[in-house]
């Protein structure tokens, strides 16, 4: 499986986080990955348009907030609990609490 490129956690800021997760529709996506775990991209904003469901997508992940792996010609994403955790201690207890 291919991965997509992802920024650094040391890079990533909080304002990058709270600018992705300021959207409705990605707070959405965040949370149901928080939920369910890993999945494809289609599956995660049902009805949208696919490049939109593919823009909220890159938000994410250029905000270290998901990681990507191709696997065919799926995208599928995940949260790094751990990474996100170490750098922003609470943020998932939080946003998942919404």
């Amino acid at each position: 499986m291919e991965e997509l490129e992802h920024p650094d956690l040391e890079k990533i800021s909080l304002e990058q986080v709270l600018t992705a997760l300021g959207d409705p529709t990605r707070l959405e996506i965040f949370r149901k990955l928080l939920t369910e775990g890993c999945l494809p991209c289609g599956a995660l904003v049902p009805g949208a348009a696919k490049s939109t469901t593919t823009h909220h997508c890159r938000v994410l992940r250029e905000a270290g907030l998901t990681r990507t792996k191709i696997c065919g010609t799926q995208r599928l994403l995940r949260v790094p609990v751990e990474d996100i955790e170490s750098r922003f201690p609470g943020l998932l207890k939080l946003v998942s609490a919404g």
